[in-house]
């Protein structure tokens, strides 16, 4: 059974997803289109996830300040990425991602810049650093902590760029003539620090709790507390509640481990005890 809370987090990825679909149809189209059904827009928009393989780190973007820079930059080979993919100009959805990611780093005690980096990266190529500055300065003051800027990194690009960094990742959007807007999906991307992609997180509602468990399994140990490794082998991610979960079987081999233990313990206890009680004068 999915917790009620994970429930009410995948509800809100589909709500998310069913109001941009309406946003993005024509004025009247919301009404005439049928009940439950998706609009033929979204058929090409959507993630394939490409887990264990790693993106282009050689592509060039462009940051907030306007300087070119490749995207591999912000991979040290310490630290994990979370990537999530954006436009600034989306009247809905990516600001709506944005807070809910923001409000969720409030939350955790690792810094942005020290335990792992944040990069975003606008999909508009009409969006330059101008945009890019202006949503850094809004996200970071809602965050309220100035020394993460040097680990939240805003980035725009061309349409070439954009295209092999959305491809590497599977995450697939399309203009919608229209509406002039953009069709695309939500999700938070993690990236080891050599660039591979460990997991996706999808929605718009992250919990802190499998955001840090996501970090900790893309660094693949480097980052995090012996809690987090001994949480890591207990807990697996579950693609159907979009979350981590307690890993039955990993459970079952600590309980047996810690049974073990606890029986050699007090039978050496009890052999020590027999031992003395014969032998009262080796004892003392």
């Amino acid at each position: 059974m999915i917790p009620i809370p994970r429930i009410v987090r995948l509800l809100a990825a589909q709500v998310g997803f069913a109001l941009a679909a309406v946003a993005l149809l024509p004025t009247g189209a919301a009404l005439a289109q049928p009940t439950g059904e998706i609009p033929p827009v979204f058929d090409e928009v959507g993630i394939t996830e490409r887990l264990g393989e790693r993106i282009p780190l050689d592509l060039v973007f462009t940051d907030e300040r306007g300087d070119s820079v490749a995207i591999g930059t912000y991979f040290d080979g310490k630290r994990p990425v979370l990537l999530n993919l954006v436009y600034h100009e989306c009247p809905m959805l990516c600001s709506l991602l944005l807070t809910e990611l923001t409000k969720t780093l409030q939350r955790m005690d690792w810094q942005p810049g020290t335990e792992y980096d944040v990069v975003t990266v606008s999909f508009s190529p009409t969006e330059g650093a101008d945009v890019a500055a202006r949503a850094k300065e809004k996200y970071l003051a809602q965050l309220g902590r100035p020394e993460a800027a040097a680990g939240w990194h805003f980035l725009t690009g061309n349409d070439a760029s954009i295209q092999a960094l959305a491809d590497s990742i599977g995450f697939r959007f399309r203009w919608v003539e229209a509406s002039a807007e953009y069709a695309h999906p939500a999700a938070l991307i993690f990236l080891g620090p050599d660039g591979t992609i460990s997991r996706y997180i999808h929605g718009m509602g992250y919990e802190p709790d499998d955001v840090r468990k996501a970090l900790v399994e893309a660094s693949e140990g480097r980052i995090g507390t012996t809690v987090d490794q001994i949480l890591m082998y207990c807990y697996r991610y579950d693609a159907d509640a979009n979350s981590y979960v307690l890993h039955a079987q990993n459970l079952m081999k600590i309980g047996g481990g810690l049974t073990l233990l606890v029986l050699g313990l007090m039978l050496t206890f009890y052999w020590r005890r027999e031992r003395r009680s014969m032998h009262p004068a080796a004892a003392a």
